[in-house]
């Protein structure tokens, strides 16, 4: 049976009877792949750390037809995160940025965005950059990849720009002004429309020092994650974890 290979990050794993593994990858050409590493779970078996979360590989596989899962063969180690993950913080962001992906991107459908933006930040993060300007990094792409993230620079009825604060609308699709505001439930700060213009002129930055306060990051944050909770129609798992 003629065996297919794809670039991969390892999102998860999870155990399937005494032996094996099931890992769930996302691809840079072939979107979400899930499958079966056979004797994954043995004592020296080949696959060794690659199937680590947040493992950098090239997954070698083979698949049926009529089957959801491939059969993983093998998996060639490109860089590990594995170092990363020590901090409780930053394993279960790793995580939260995991669930974030596979409850978006499509099974076999190409995502090259989605697949360099994890690399590019999990490469910062190793590189000792700031946890939390990384997060709302990923999160602030991670909405507009997926057409969820409004203009935050103009009032979504007048048109006027926002030079204070504003009001995000009930559906999460605009930002209001003072005057045309019909609800004042999550406020939009200014500094929201300063961090989306530095995303998108800036790579991750791998650097542990922020051009944003911590103040101004826990605002980004609570505006950012009240449009990624409204548009999954829950809070991620590992949100909770990471609040707690």
């Amino acid at each position: 049976m003629p065996i297919d290979q794809a670039e991969a990050i390892v999102l998860r794993t999870y155990t399937i009877g005494d032996q094996d593994k099931i890992a769930v990858f996302l691809t840079r050409d072939k979107g979400m792949i899930r499958g079966v590493a056979k004797g994954a779970r043995k004592f020296g078996n080949r696959f060794g750390s690659s199937l680590e979360p947040m493992s950098h590989v090239t997954m070698f596989y083979y698949e049926k037809e009529r089957k959801d899962l491939v059969t993983v063969n093998n998996c060639d180690l490109v860089e590990s995160f594995f170092e990363v993950q020590a901090d409780l913080k930053m394993s279960l962001t790793l995580s939260y940025f995991a669930e974030l992906i596979e409850e978006s991107v499509p099974i076999r459908a190409p995502e090259d965005i989605a697949f360099r933006l994890l690399l590019s930040v999990l490469q910062a993060l190793k590189q000792k950059g700031d946890l939390e300007l990384l997060a709302r990094y990923f999160e602030a792409w991670f909405l507009q990849i997926n057409g969820f993230l409004p203009d935050v620079r103009h009032c979504k009825k007048c048109r006027k720009a926002l030079t204070e604060s504003g009001w995000l609308s009930p559906k999460k699709d605009g930002v209001y002004c003072d005057v045309c505001a019909p609800a004042r439930t999550d406020e939009i700060r200014q500094e929201l429309g300063r961090f989306m213009e530095w995303v998108k002129k800036n790579p991750p930055s791998k650097s542990d020092e922020s051009p944003f306060t911590p103040a101004e990051l826990k605002a980004i944050q609570k505006s950012l994650e009240a449009m990624i909770v409204f548009h999954l129609e829950r809070e991620p798992k590992s949100l909770r974890y990471i609040r707690d």
